[in-house]
């Protein structure tokens, strides 16, 4: 209980930081993501001249709608990934601290995130009903799939983070990764695109953050169960808890060493 309360407290404080100093403070937090998606929705709606995605019963979605779907859960990805992975050296003084369990400081990134993460899910909710999308019983998977892309997330910022500290350079080689990232994974094309390629499909699928893209359309928009994609599911899990085994393994196993190279 006491680490929660920790976990909480350095979470809030790591959310107000991030923009001390500026007129706007946290508000900032929630404008560049929303500036990100209207510059993606007028590249891709406006400029190249994207359609609507159409439905199975013949109802065409909105790209915007489409779009900001697929972008909540990449934005908690990222920034989470992007915080989890550098939190040592963030917080490197506590890590000197002996009686501090740093076991905590990944962890405390992530939850940060989740703060403009719970913003730009009532933002998509709104958005969709001004479209005529209202929420139903499908919209409460959100917090199923918000679970997955901690889970996901937390194992890989464990294993990043470790390795972060003895190598440097591993921060630029994640930023490439997140560059590249953001266009293998469907968010801004629909993988329906490559249907004839099958073999080019599952190669894209194998990508754990199209299990979660995909569900956040599903909560939002198609109205789809996650258990009616068995295979994808055991998939998305088996992957997610052996790089959390992968992540925090390696994390104890060289944590003895940190307060030395920082």
């Amino acid at each position: 209980m006491s680490n929660l309360i920790l976990i909480g407290r350095l979470a809030k404080n790591d959310f107000k930081t991030k923009f001390a100093g500026s007129y706007l403070g946290v508000v900032w937090g929630f404008i560049q993501p929303i500036v990100t998606v209207f510059v993606y929705w007028f590249v891709f709606q406006k400029g190249l001249k994207a359609n609507g995605v159409k439905l199975n019963e013949g109802l065409t979605v909105p790209y915007v709608i489409w779009l900001l779907s697929g972008m909540i859960p990449w934005f908690f990805f990222s920034d989470s990934l992007n915080g989890g992975s550098r939190a040592l050296l963030d917080y490197s003084y506590l890590v000197k601290k002996v009686v501090f369990n740093i076991d905590v400081l990944p962890i405390v990134k992530i939850i940060s995130g989740i703060y403009t993460h719970i913003f730009f899910i009532g933002f998509g909710l709104v958005l969709c009903m001004c479209y005529g999308f209202m929420p139903s019983v499908y919209t409460l998977q959100i917090i199923y799939y918000t679970f997955c892309t901690f889970v996901l997330v937390t194992g890989i910022s464990y294993f990043c983070a470790a390795i972060v500290v003895f190598f440097r350079d591993m921060l630029q080689l994640i930023n490439i990764v997140l560059q590249v990232g953001v266009w293998v994974t469907p968010i801004m094309w629909s993988i329906n695109s490559f249907a004839d390629n099958k073999l080019l499909c599952t190669i894209l699928k194998l990508n754990p953050l199209f299990y979660v893209v995909e569900g956040y359309r599903d909560s939002f928009i198609y109205k789809q169960w996650f258990f009616e994609k068995p295979e994808l599911t055991l998939y998305f899990w088996a992957f997610s808890l052996v790089f959390l085994w992968l992540g925090t393994w390696l994390f104890k196993k060289t944590k003895m060493h940190f307060a030395d190279m920082l």
